[in-house]
């Protein structure tokens, strides 16, 4: 059983990762791109995208330590079309899902459960210029909003 901490850190996870699935679609975040977080609250964490599962995306978070939490690579595989996927912390389960499904071009929406419980849901929108996005949260820390630069 992961203790209270860990499991902050993988739900906080969760909603960077929804953020992230959401800013990265082929055409408008493009296959082999890392992004940067840059709010106060996410600085320093970035998120590579690959390709996978059929023309869905593999992106892998790395989370610098923070608050006395080890640092940590978080990957989801989603197919982009509401599907729910397993989060991977250090490639193993972490008891989240996520589903991301892309509403157009620049626009996409998440969830993200933890032991199959809604944690939060996420609304993304990538700029006209395809360069930066911001990400709305709400969950259960109240709402959030992340800002990721293209790099």
């Amino acid at each position: 059983m992961r203790s209270v901490a860990t499991r902050r850190v993988i739900g906080g996870v969760a909603v960077f990762m929804l953020l992230g699935l959401i800013a990265q679609l082929h055409a408008q975040f493009g296959v082999g791109t890392t992004w940067v977080r840059t709010d106060a609250q996410g600085k320093g964490i970035t998120m590579k995208v690959e390709a996978c599962c059929k023309g869905g995306l593999r992106l892998i978070y790395d989370i610098p330590p923070n608050n006395n939490q080890p640092g940590m690579t978080l990957t989801v595989d989603s197919p982009m079309d509401g599907t729910e996927v397993p989060t991977l912390v250090a490639g193993k389960p972490s008891g989240q899902m996520m589903a991301v499904t892309r509403v157009d071009d620049h626009h996409y929406t998440a969830t993200v459960k933890m032991n199959g419980q809604v944690f939060s849901t996420s609304t993304g929108t990538v700029a006209p210029d395809n360069k930066s996005m911001t990400v709305e949260t709400a969950g259960l820390g109240g709402k959030n909003t992340e800002t990721w630069v293209r790099k």
